[in-house]
């Protein structure tokens, strides 16, 4: 319940960052900038509705499928969730520090132009990208993927909204109570190692599968610390990748992520600083 009252939260926040920013200025511009708010909510229901779809349809895929195909498809979606978290945390590293002015250059041209569809096409792929994010994430951490899901997982997504509403809410009060930066800071890192657990549980499926060897079966065994089937320590384990008696396998695995990792993520803000410096200049 957690991960996904987490996940729902951090993305919701984002795709509220992008409505913000369009809605402002629109909303503060001339006359005719006014024009395209109508233009704006229609992208946000077209983003919304492309979310929704992608999730009914991965349930739906689910309940056609049976045995070890549906066993391959989860563990290439969560493979595949694992990814994504990455590249979302790579792309904003990149882009956070030009996304208003980008937003803002493409929402003069479309005022110039009096081209509000096109307005409503960039809301609709800034949503639709966060709400298919969202749904993949989701999916990768189980939601769903019995083809049904439980109360207590549409309470943790509501939950999560609430909270991504009043995170956007104190984020505009000026940077009063914490700043932009360092929110999307901290949620980059627990984005990461949320990606490490999903890769984690994506390498125990292959291991399952005979797809990749154990190597030594079980290097240690912590469960007198903290047991990873308990409640506390499964949650531990989806947000973190924490193995109680880990084969050796999934140390290599979880080496390798991080290492991964941490070369992607340094050439991200190698290049997010040379674009600073460049626009500086």
């Amino acid at each position: 319940m957690g991960q996904v009252m987490f996940i729902v939260w951090r993305e919701s926040v984002e795709a509220l960052l992008v409505v913000g920013i369009l809605y402002a200025w629109l909303k503060n511009g001339d006359a005719d900038a006014r024009r395209g708010l109508p233009y704006l909510w229609g992208g946000v229901a077209l983003g919304i509705l492309a979310a929704i779809g992608l999730g009914a349809a991965l349930v739906g895929f689910t309940e056609v499928l049976s045995g070890d195909a549906q066993d391959y498809f989860q563990t290439g979606m969560v493979l595949v969730a694992c990814v994504l978290i990455v590249q979302m945390v790579l792309w904003m590293k990149q882009h956070a520090r030009t996304l208003k002015r980008e937003m803002e250059q493409s929402l003069e041209a479309s005022t110039r132009d009096s081209n509000w569809w096109g307005v409503l096409v960039l809301v609709a792929l800034a949503i639709a990208r966060e709400g298919s994010e969202t749904v993949i994430f989701l999916y990768g951490l189980g939601f769903g993927q019995s083809g049904h899901v439980d109360a207590s997982q549409y309470f943790a997504v509501l939950i999560g909204l609430g909270l991504a509403f009043l995170t956007f809410y104190i984020l505009q009060l000026g940077g009063k109570y914490f700043s932009w930066r360092h929110f999307f800071r901290v949620t980059e890192i627990m984005l990461l190692f949320l990606g490490a657990g999903l890769f984690q549980t994506g390498v125990d499926k292959l291991i399952d599968k005979e797809f990749l060897p154990t190597i030594i079966d079980q290097v240690w065994n912590s469960s007198a610390i903290l047991d990873d089937s308990s409640t506390f320590g499964s949650l531990v384990a989806t947000l973190t990748g924490y193995r109680a008696h880990p084969a050796l396998m999934n140390l290599i695995a979880y080496a390798a992520y991080w290492l991964v990792v941490w070369f992607l993520v340094r050439r991200a803000t190698g290049r997010a600083t040379a674009v600073g410096k460049r626009t500086a200049a």
